[in-house]
């Protein structure tokens, strides 16, 4: 039989994760996981019923052993993920609760194996069929092999038809805001559909000194079909060709916020490929990222389709 091939890929760094429930350094418990955004879209849309394969390096070790086992067990596609021929390790994050509701995240990923990913590992994975790519502005701060295995891709991609996603989604441990720039504005041309936090805009507009709405008219002129802006807790906006369209955030009780933005663009992009109209694309997205941030992990809490009219139960619904 001839399996399915994948309608989304994403590629990037999938990590090892220890989350502690206090300081590491007084030697707080500790439970092991994985987490990567990319892995954590490509979970998300798995689970909304869509067929997504991932793209990465991870080390010839336990936790790589790990991150592949966590995909596999979550029905994403891993058949094109390499494990490094040189031995270099899989990347590692650490998560730890702090003085009340802050969280503290550090991460081990210098010369990791998700670094050293090459477009040879991932251009045979945009087979026949394909209709997205979801890209984010991680992956090209890992390093300068990593940056241009992203843009190789996206050219290809481009060339072939296929929609391109970008989430900003950017990280000062891993680049200043100066290299960032230089290698999202570029990248950014490309896409169709770009998610941004206001704050990142600059990043990927030609003139960054524009104010919000300017910015992404700009942006929408240049040839980008979504132009999509989270809020954290205040929501969401997507504007479009059609226009701008607001959606507020789900009120949940909050537990984790780390993956949140992951489960908001994997709930998006689904909205997106059952060919919903913007403020419904919107709608599952708030929806997705409230279950992320109602449960603990990067992607465990993330919904199935039967899952997401959960939340429009009245509070204190049991099922029987």
């Amino acid at each position: 039989m001839t399996p399915t091939l994948p309608e989304v890929v994403t590629l990037g760094e999938t990590m090892a994760a220890l989350r502690a429930t206090g300081p590491i350094r007084l030697g707080a418990p500790m439970r092991l996981s994985v987490a990567g955004a990319e892995s954590n879209v490509a979970i998300g849309l798995t689970r909304l019923g869509h067929r997504v394969g991932w793209v990465g390096r991870v080390g010839d070790d336990e936790f790589g052993a790990l991150v592949l086992r966590t995909l596999r067990a979550e029905n994403v596609d891993i058949s094109h993920a390499r494990t490094d021929p040189d031995g270099r390790p899989t990347g590692l994050m650490a998560r730890e609760e702090r003085v009340g509701d802050l969280v503290q995240v550090s991460y081990h990923r210098r010369d990791s194996a998700g670094s050293a990913l090459r477009a040879e590992d991932v251009l045979p994975a945009l087979t026949p069929g394909l209709r997205l790519l979801h890209l984010t502005g991680i992956t090209p701060a890992l390093s300068a092999t990593a940056a241009d295995t992203v843009a190789a891709v996206a050219h290809h991609a481009r060339a072939l038809g296929v929609t391109i996603c970008l989430d900003v989604n950017y990280r000062a441990r891993l680049w200043d805001a100066d290299r960032a720039r230089s290698v999202l504005l570029p990248l950014a041309r490309s896409a169709d559909v770009l998610v941004a936090s206001a704050d990142e805009l600059h990043l990927v507009c030609d003139d960054p000194s524009l104010p919000e709405e300017e910015a992404v008219a700009a942006l929408l002129a240049e040839g980008r079909r979504d132009v999509v802006i989270t809020r954290g807790g205040d929501g969401a906006t997507v504007t479009t060709a059609a226009g701008r369209v607001s959606v507020p955030a789900r009120r949940v009780p909050v537990v984790d916020v780390v993956g949140a933005g992951d489960a908001f663009v994997a709930g998006y992009l689904s909205g997106r490929l059952d060919g919903l109209d913007a403020e419904a694309r919107l709608s599952r997205a708030a929806t997705t990222g409230a279950f992320a941030v109602a449960t603990r992990g990067d992607w465990e809490g993330l919904p199935s389709r039967a899952d997401l009219a959960l939340l429009d139960l009245p509070a204190g619904t049991t099922l029987r």
